[in-house]
């Protein structure tokens, strides 16, 4: 719009200034070339009427009035180059006046040559006028180049005026003509009949010019042609055109001639001249209108386009800053507030929005429209974020209902084994219930799953600290192809309780992922160290490995765990792993592995772990211990002369800790949550499980010290079951059950019988006793 403004202005503007420049130039080819040009015109005439005078009469009179004509003709010529060879002259002329100026010069330049053929006598009279003429010729040329005004009367005047200075310069030709006819004495046919023709020529051309004259001027004209020195000159030139040729006389002398010719040019020039005069006095009024026309259009337009810019920028700052103060506040919208309000949305909070993302109020202009637009798609925001949290929530509450559900069931369905297991006798049966129970506590581990997917903690707690290898072990039994797992030393620790759930199911992510994505025919190793912020377990196996890509992608998922997402299904495994990383600040880390797989590097922080494996109770009290299996089956002994061969063929011990050569540990404390940190191994008897899931009794006085047995452990650090290990003599199998061992052919006393299966059956009361009292425990934990 400005731009159209300015460029309309810079039209009317240049328009009106052509008017004055144009004016200007007239002026200027007015005072450089037509003023200068006047005299030399009329010396010109003035030469060549001197020099056929000159041709048709040599006497020395004739020849000093050239000389001396010749001379004024010079100074004029000389005068008229300096004022026409300007830059403003040739600024004002166009491509045509220039080119007929130069014609001009050229002519005039000719005339030295022109004079010296005549004083030769190589020209004759009319030649001589002749190449006056075209010397003469290109003068008004130039002159019809300089009535170039817009002003289309003015235009035609000057035209006009310039018709009569043509039939001037025809007279000019019949004066020369027969002034040169006067001098030689005698008047030709050929000269009469030429001078006919040259009265014709200007009196025709100064009566068309006289019409198109104002009518003052035509007034003007007309009174010259009726006066006395027009009739005078009309008289003489019908004496001339009525001679007889062949008359010896002349009709009239040359001073007769000379002197009515002189008169009516000085009265015809005085009319040109005034006609002129009073042309430039009406060009003062148009002038004038040029510079006003000018001033309102240049001056006032560009008052109004300079205003207009002003405005306009005035306005467009305006605009501008409140487009960037609704920039700013919808950037601050979108990018700051409307993520946040959001966000707390979706995490279930109660957000005043009218406080918190205020509505953007900037008017009802165009501007505040496009304000309440973006009121409207923050509206449309806050609603969906609000639908969708709620979704969410929903999901989330489905899931954790049904996780909670799964787990009271699993919960129960392990109750029901454990009795069946208690119960049962039968070995294959024992190791179908084994595998059942197995399979349950890794259901178990998928509710959790859902529980923490949920965004809840599992109903698992511990309240007084676990040692770390069983923890270990823990994890290791909800694992299902545990036995690929080789478990390394861990060292005297121990994990506080309140962690120890969350750990275990942690390692169990990590533990079955590492076996799950390596060759079969390979092993997981596990293993546990100190270091200065805490404690590490390393989980390494042997499989394909990860990109590092891939492994820079699942460390970022593990430290900052994005929302979880109906969508995102593809590694729930480690959304579990991060967000129970991060409830106790625990750093879990992913690596490649030398050996070609991967590392997953589990940094437990220093508040969660402990040196002492048997830390004091939290209640002041005596402390209570985890349940440990009996160093040995409590039975009758024999002669120290002869080995005991019930002990060498029932009993493999189970240690306290996963070191090759069995050593007896320190008693440690039972958690007060369920009663077993892991599931069996499915290579175990139930019996050996519940042994270590309840406290050391109090031990009977042997009729005499119990011999020591050996304990034999798995490639992953876990102890041997021995079959039939547990069963009374008489429901033994007679085919041995441990070919190393040396068999004993010596019968039993009755009273070594009597005794073992006393001790028997006080131990198996025991049990069972111990056993009902840590499953009301477990009940009463669960609730």
């Amino acid at each position: 719009m400005l731009l159209s403004l300015a460029a309309l202005w810079v039209f009317a503007a240049w328009v009106t200034l052509r008017e004055g420049v144009n004016l200007l130039w007239v002026s200027q080819l007015d005072s450089s070339v037509s003023a200068p040009s006047d005299p030399l015109l009329f010396a010109l005439q003035r030469e060549r009427r001197l020099s056929l005078t000159r041709l048709g009469d040599r006497a020395p009179q004739t020849r000093k009035e050239l000389d001396k004509q010749r001379a004024e003709t010079d100074t004029l010529h000389s005068a008229f180059r300096e004022a026409a060879d300007t830059t403003a002259v040739s600024w004002a002329l166009d491509d045509e006046g220039e080119e007929r100026l130069a014609v001009m010069l050229k002519r005039l330049g000719s005339l030295k040559e022109l004079r010296q053929s005549i004083d030769a006598g190589r020209l004759n009279r009319a030649q001589a006028a002749n190449a006056y003429d075209d010397v003469i010729d290109p003068i008004y040329d130039v002159y019809g180049s300089l009535a170039t005004l817009d002003d289309k009367e003015l235009a035609k005047d000057v035209r006009s005026l310039l018709a009569l200075s043509r039939a001037r310069e025809l007279l000019t030709r019949e004066d020369a003509l027969l002034a040169g006819a006067l001098a030689e004495g005698r008047l030709s046919p050929a000269t009469q009949a030429e001078f006919a023709q040259a009265v014709g020529r200007w009196r025709i051309t100064a009566e068309q010019a006289a019409r198109e004259l104002p009518d003052f001027d035509r007034a003007a004209y007309d009174k010259l042609i009726k006066g006395q020195s027009s009739v005078r000159l009309q008289t003489l030139e019908k004496q001339v055109m009525e001679h007889d040729p062949n008359s010896l006389t002349l009709p009239l002398t040359a001073e007769v001639w000379k002197a009515t010719t002189e008169r009516f040019l000085t009265d015809f020039n005085t009319m040109v001249l005034d006609a002129g005069d009073r042309v430039v006095d009406r060009t003062i009024p148009v002038a004038v209108n040029v510079i006003i026309r000018l001033v309102l259009a240049g001056g006032l337009g560009l008052i109004a386009v300079v205003a207009s810019i002003i405005l306009s920028i005035t306005t467009a700052r305006s605009l501008l800053a409140q487009l960037q103060k609704l920039r700013d506040a919808a950037h601050e919208l979108s990018d700051e507030r409307l993520p946040g309000i959001v966000e707390r949305i979706g995490h279930g909070e109660e957000v005043d929005v009218a406080k918190e993302a205020p509505a953007l109020d900037f008017g009802d202009d165009e501007i505040g429209q496009v304000g309440q637009a973006f009121n409207t798609v923050q509206r449309t925001a806050i609603a969906v974020a609000a639908e969708q949290a709620e979704l969410r929530r929903s999901i989330r509450d489905i899931l954790l209902s049904l996780a909670r559900r799964t787990q009271g069931l699993v919960h129960r369905q392990l109750t029901v084994l454990d009795v069946m297991e208690r119960r049962e006798t039968d070995p294959e049966e024992l190791k179908e219930l084994f595998r059942l129970d197995h399979l349950a506590i890794r259901m178990r581990r998928n509710a959790e799953n859902l529980i923490v997917l949920s965004g809840s903690s599992p109903a698992r707690t511990w309240r007084r600290s676990v040692p770390m290898v069983d923890v270990v072990r823990g994890a290791l039994a909800e694992v299902e192809d545990y036995t690929r797992v080789s478990l390394m030393p861990m060292g005297e620790v121990v994990l506080v309780g309140r962690a120890v759930g969350d750990v275990i199911h942690l390692l169990a992510e990590l533990i079955e992922n590492a076996v799950s994505f390596s060759p079969p025919y390979t092993n997981v190793q596990v293993s546990g160290q100190l270091v200065a912020n805490g404690y590490v377990i390393e989980i390494e196996d042997r499989g394909l490995g990860m990109k590092p890509e891939d492994l820079d992608a699942a460390n970022e998922r593990i430290a900052d765990p994005p929302e979880f997402r109906i969508t995102g299904t593809a590694r729930l495994g480690l959304y579990v792993v991060s967000q129970l990383a991060k409830r106790h600040d625990i750093q879990v880390v992913l690596k490649a592995s030398p050996y070609g797989g991967t590392t997953v590097v589990v940094l437990l922080p220093q508040e969660l772990v402990q040196l002492d494996p048997t830390p004091d109770p939290h209640d002041g009290g005596e402390r209570e211990r985890l349940p440990r299996r009996q160093p040995a089956v409590a039975t009758a002994t024999r002669p120290t002369t002869a080995p005991p061969r019930a002990s060498a063929e029932n009993v493999r011990t189970l240690p306290t800790r996963p070191t090759p050569v069995p050593a007896p540990g320190p008693p440690l404390c039972p958690p007060l949550g369920p009663p077993r940190l892991s599931a069996p191994a499915p290579g175990r008897t139930r019996a050996e499980t519940r042994a270590r899931a309840r406290p050391e009794p109090e031990a009977e006085t042997p009729a005499e010290p119990e011999q020591q047995s050996v304990t034999e452990f798995t490639p992953g650090g876990l102890p041997l079951r021995v079959p039939q290990a547990n069963l009374a003599p008489a429901l033994r199998d007679d085919t041995p059950t441990q070919p190393d061992f040396e068999e004993d052919d010596d019968e039993r006393s009755p009273e070594e019988i009597r005794a073992m299966m006393g001790s028997l059956q006080s131990g198996t009361r025991r049990g069972r006793s111990q056993a009902a009292k840590m499953l009301e425990d477990q009940q009463g934990g669960d609730a």
